[in-house]
């Protein structure tokens, strides 16, 4: 029997990137999988890719900014395969600038996607997983929580969700539920590229510098990423709660 057999997996922003990666080590370890985003395009090319490689996934558009929008796919989630045990918030976006040229609009989409967004994923998840005595909560940090150079909202919405972690993991701790989190360094995805791309520099020439400051010796990969989860999303790793590991190739970004 795999490790995630019989368990249910609900992946925000779990179309590309880091979020597929993530979904796929679930699913090849046994787990059913239920992925929202709102990249309708990108949602059906994971559909198939999931297709492919012969996992059943449910895919649902959905902003995780909507309250309304993420219970229903969490509710047509658990309808379709009868629990929800393991929630991934996942889903991100980057809108960098230095602080003085950084707009409202930059600094309020960013808090709702990654604080909203998880704050959402998490009470709808929740009402499953305390019926059910049983649930591991996996929130994306980041360690750009650490603080990053034109990052001022991204930093300080990745540094909230590991309080949010943290709360999570003493409110919900008697009910059989854990509350973790993967804080990433660098690691080679769509959002990089575009990080590249807005401080105007060829993406190999960014992954050359960053991998230069990496103890490692290497970039990070989504399967990297998966890994760290995986364990936090294990049955076995019950007595590990309110934690945050730094996957970055070394021991700070």
């Amino acid at each position: 029997m795999s490790t995630f057999t019989n368990r249910v997996a609900f992946v925000t922003g779990g179309s590309r990137g880091i979020g597929r990666g993530v979904a796929k080590r679930l699913a090849d370890e046994g787990a059913k999988i239920a992925i929202i985003d709102i990249n309708e395009e990108a949602l059906e090319e994971a559909k198939a890719y999931f297709s492919r490689e012969g996992h059943d996934v449910l895919t649902k558009t959905a902003n995780v900014t909507s309250r309304e929008e993420v219970e229903a796919a969490m509710d047509e989630a658990h309808d379709t395969y009868g629990s929800i045990d393991i929630l991934v918030n996942n889903a991100g976006v980057i809108r960098d600038n230095m602080l003085f040229k950084m707009t409202d609009d930059d600094w309020q989409t960013v808090m709702d996607v990654h604080l909203r967004g998880a704050f959402n994923a998490t009470k709808a998840a929740q009402r499953y997983m305390v019926e059910q005595k049983y649930g591991r909560i996996v929130n994306i940090s980041s360690t750009s929580a650490l603080g990053n150079r034109g990052q001022a909202n991204y930093s300080t919405a990745k540094a909230g969700l590991q309080g949010f972690t943290k709360t999570l993991s003493i409110e919900l701790g008697k009910f059989g539920i854990t509350a973790n989190a993967v804080a990433p360094g660098f690691i080679e995805t769509e959002m990089t590229k575009q990080t590249a791309a807005r401080i105007g520099i060829p993406f190999e020439e960014l992954v050359k510098a960053s991998v230069a400051k990496i103890p490692v010796g290497r970039s990070g990969r989504a399967e990297d990423i998966a890994n760290a989860v995986a364990f936090f999303a294990d049955e076995r790793s019950s007595f590990v709660s309110g934690q945050v590991i730094y996957v970055a190739g070394g021991p700070k970004a």
